[in-house]
């Protein structure tokens, strides 16, 4: 049965050559580079199709005026339903509270497991946010980071079950992904700090147990958002040494998938901006799964199939 392990990464899109404000030039990205057979993410890379891997880029705009936002775009991704168009805009960084339900009913975590498959969100969250989140009394009341589109996604599927004690045993992996802000900012003195690679290593056990596993990353949003050209390139670093980690130890029948939802981090001048966003895929059939992309709506239809069938038939629309 094909597998599949999806990272999210928000905020990454393909954009200019230019090193002066695209840090995904001057950043050191061994791993990527050597997937890309020497190529970068950038937009005038795309789409290549390579030996072991595809890059592509996603329309983050879906024909609706004005810059994607995280809120909507989460929506998109995970459901394959125009969400700022529903919405009448794009909206962030949560997901509006009219399209929640939208994304608890259609999101492909809770459509994998409808059809059967093991499924898992190997994100770990606080045991305190979680309980806050079901006694919120309503969408509208919950807390800011349970607003996100995959913590709403993976709690209508039931998949929010690795807090602090699975991080502390490596079974479960934080958004960061080295542990500091658990460590830093909720003192959970048991869990260790680990560097990308090892963090990685640890997603893949995961990932090896399971039919689909999704894992949700926002620090490079944050860091796009800051506009340092050095934060924003130590961030993408950090991804690049994380999914080094995960290579090492996915096994060889799964495909991964790495998206995002709109660009960022690309352009340190201005915020989120109207380029493509990343859609990385590694593995088997990763030149069939690729072509497929052309939106953020093709994504979730995509993954689905590829579970189904283990390659995508086709295109939307045609």
């Amino acid at each position: 049965m094909p597998r599949l392990l999806f990272i999210f990464v928000d905020g990454v899109g393909l954009g200019s050559g230019d090193g002066a404000v695209n840090p995904l030039v001057g950043a050191r990205l061994p791993v990527l580079q050597e997937l890309l057979e020497g190529g970068r993410p950038l937009a005038a890379f795309a789409l290549f199709q390579g030996g072991r891997a595809s890059l592509a880029g996603l329309d983050a705009g879906l024909g609706v005026p004005g810059l994607p936002q995280s809120g909507t775009g989460h929506a998109a991704l995970l459901t394959g339903e125009n969400a700022p168009r529903l919405f009448g805009r794009h909206f962030g960084p949560w997901v509006p509270t009219a399209l929640r339900p939208l994304v608890e009913r259609r999101s492909f975590l809770v459509q994998a497991l409808a059809a059967g498959r093991r499924v898992a969100l190997a994100n770990a969250y606080p045991e305190e946010l979680v309980a806050a989140a079901g006694a919120a009394g309503g969408p509208a009341r919950l807390p800011l980071p349970a607003r996100t589109g995959p913590f709403l996604a993976a709690r209508a599927a039931g998949l929010l079950t690795r807090h602090t004690a699975e991080l502390a045993r490596g079974e479960a992996v934080a958004s960061e992904i080295t542990n500091d802000g658990w460590i830093e900012h909720l003192v959970r003195i048991a869990v260790p700090r680990l560097s990308p690679a090892q963090a990685g290593r640890n997603l893949a056990r995961i990932t090896s147990r399971h039919d689909l596993t999704f894992f949700a990353h926002y620090a490079t949003d944050h860091a796009g958002h800051r506009r340092s050209l050095a934060e924003a390139r130590a961030a993408l670093e950090r991804v690049d040494a994380f999914l080094g980690g995960v290579l090492e130890e996915l096994p060889a029948d799964c495909l991964l998938l790495v998206a995002s939802d709109h660009g960022n981090i690309e352009d340190i001048r201005t915020g989120h901006t109207r380029n493509p966003a990343l859609a990385l895929v590694v593995g088997p059939g990763h030149r069939e799964f690729a072509v497929r992309l052309r939106d953020l709506l093709d994504v979730a239809g995509a993954v689905l199939d590829y579970l189904d069938g283990g390659m995508p038939q086709g295109a939307r629309g045609s």
